[in-house]
């Protein structure tokens, strides 16, 4: 089990960019398939960005273009940079991890067993 703790949400205005942080622990992110997903009141949980095991990576079309998942095997730290934000992009994100695997199939599932508290993005108009 991974323990994950997010950082880097707070208030921007559309057109804004914030980058969100993931500090892992107790596993090495390199072998966890790690995720973002959001949530915002009212609405179900959405599946944000993804990156395998090998660092290959895919996005809801809702942020194509706009978001970037990445990882820093150093600090043991997952990231999303944000940028040309929406209010539609306003939630809170959780960033979530799972063992990928000894070959890293697991990330091909898309589900995730471990969970980060959240950290809150508000995009105002």
């Amino acid at each position: 089990q991974v323990q994950l703790v997010e950082s880097g949400g707070g208030s921007v205005q559309t057109g804004g960019s914030l980058r969100l942080s993931c500090l892992a622990s107790g596993g090495i992110v390199s072998r966890y398939c790690l995720g973002w997903f959001r949530q915002a009141p009212g609405k179900e949980r959405e599946g944000v960005a993804h990156m395998t095991v090998y660092g290959s990576t895919n996005y809801a079309d809702s942020v194509k273009g706009r978001f970037t998942i990445s990882r820093d095997n150093a600090q043991n730290t997952l990231y999303l940079q944000m940028n040309s934000l929406k209010p539609e992009d306003s939630a809170m994100y959780y960033c979530a991890a799972r063992w990928g695997g000894i070959y890293g199939e697991y990330c091909n599932m898309l589900t995730y067993d471990d969970w980060g508290q959240g950290t809150q993005v508000t995009v105002s108009s």
